[in-house]
């Protein structure tokens, strides 16, 4: 089976609403392809190691969390950026990418998803003011160690994340935010929570995790965006009966 482009875009204006977002990149179709969509492909960042591997699977699209064309990146094509279109291009393949409006849907969400896999129960918005709804608290069943916790994170992601904290300490209630979220530690502490997740760690976060006895813990920021692109594409090839491959280029940051 087979979609139209303008079909798949349509479906996921509706689902991840991007209008409501000020981003820092253009939500939505970034390069034009072809019209016809067979197979798409998934990945985290749309770096030329993805796009090489979705072009040599046969994609008509590739689905990404991280695209093109942020705010303040230099505008000439060149170098990296010429090499990444032009592959593009030359193939005729569509490039979707999709940032704020993937982090904070309730139900394909990066954020939705994480905690759906950590077993976090009880979502509610991290800070009910940020209309972006970006980052979420919720409870842990019967509360954990925070070294437990970061055992199934290292289950879940397949790498150790780093945790400023106390081993022992007990964990009830957990705030995150996956990606470079490491600021909204504060939104984390007025909250109440006990450990606060996220993918990146920046010095002054140490500081604040020790002086507000908060546990912290950086399990990666591609690690812990992986999810809602996934559950995305999946959804894309149930609606539409075309085929979905999530493609992992592993990233240790």
């Amino acid at each position: 089976m087979s979609t139209t482009l303008d079909e798949l875009l349509a479906y996921i204006d509706t689902t991840l609403e991007p209008g409501r977002f000020r981003d820092y990149c253009p939500n939505g179709l970034q390069v034009q392809g072809r019209d016809k969509v067979t197979r798409i492909a998934s990945g985290v960042t749309a770096n030329q190691a993805l796009l090489d591997a979705a072009i040599e699977w046969g994609a008509d699209a590739i689905l990404v969390h991280h695209g093109y064309f942020w705010k303040g990146e230099s505008a000439p094509v060149v170098g990296m950026k010429r090499r990444r279109l032009g592959a593009l291009l030359g193939a005729d393949v569509s490039l979707l990418a999709y940032h704020l409006p993937l982090d904070a849907h309730p139900e394909l969400g990066n954020n939705a998803r994480l905690g759906q896999l950590l077993g976090i129960d009880g979502f509610e918005p991290l800070d009910p003011e940020d209309r972006q709804g970006v980052g979420n608290i919720g409870n842990l069943p019967g509360g954990q160690t925070a070294s437990q916790f970061c055992r199934q994170i290292e289950a879940l992601t397949g790498q150790v994340p780093l945790l400023i904290g106390e081993a022992e300490a007990r964990v009830n209630r957990v705030a995150w935010c996956t990606g470079a979220a490491q600021s909204y530690i504060d939104a984390a502490v007025a909250a109440g929570a006990d450990l606060f997740l996220t993918g990146e760690v920046s010095e002054p976060t140490v500081h604040t995790a020790r002086e507000e006895g908060v546990q912290f813990v950086a399990a990666g920021h591609h690690a812990t965006e992986r999810y809602g692109v996934q559950a995305l594409g999946e959804r894309l090839a149930q609606v539409f009966s075309i085929e979905h491959r999530f493609i992992d280029i592993a990233n240790p940051v």
